[in-house]
């Protein structure tokens, strides 16, 4: 497997700064320097407070985590993030997710038998990430299933994971075993 164009650090080589960033990822609910955060440490005020964006947005926002991994799943395929999907995938499945609800956006189709609040996050976020903007219906439908908190929750969510995406994207940060879960578009 390639390290990738922003490989591991070594932890003896980590400045003060990037050291102190990397202990307070470990020390909170992810455990992992792993996905984007080795190559957000080159920057590490902007690691830091984008770990701190990611532990609210994936962790603590309003929205049920079944839901959250939706939507990450969602932002994942819609920028090709090959890590990204094979990380968040079986998060999203054990938080309760319909697989077929995620084969069906792997495979870059509209998901067949959504709940209501799966259709808002699908329509919400697919729409977002298409045209950067949501209609009508899609947002009177998130705001009715989520409130106003929700909505803005689910922005962030989308905002936030398409940093990471991009990230791991640019990085080439490679997927464990070299198998690929999305087909490239």
């Amino acid at each position: 497997m390639m390290p990738g164009r922003l490989p591991p650090l070594p932890p003896e080589q980590l400045s003060p700064a990037q050291a102190q960033v990397a202990d307070a990822i470990l020390a909170g609910p992810r455990h992992s320097l792993g996905g984007p955060f080795q190559a957000w440490l080159r920057s590490p005020v902007l690691a830091e407070r984008l770990q701190k964006l990611g532990e609210y947005v994936r962790f603590d926002n309003v929205l049920p985590r079944r839901l959250s991994e939706f939507a990450i799943l969602i932002t994942a395929r819609h920028w090709t993030a090959q890590f990204e999907w094979y990380a968040h995938h079986p998060l999203a499945l054990a938080a309760g997710l319909d697989p077929a609800l995620a084969d069906a956006v792997a495979e870059d189709r509209v998901p067949a038998n959504m709940q209501a609040d799966e259709q808002a996050v699908h329509d919400f976020a697919t729409q977002l990430h298409r045209t950067g903007r949501v209609d009508d219906a899609a947002y009177a439908a998130a705001l009715a299933a989520f409130g106003e908190q929700g909505v803005v929750d689910l922005v962030a969510l989308c905002g936030y994971y398409t940093m990471v995406a991009m990230t791991l994207n640019v990085a080439e940060v490679a997927v464990p075993g070299g198998a690929l879960p999305l087909a490239t578009r």
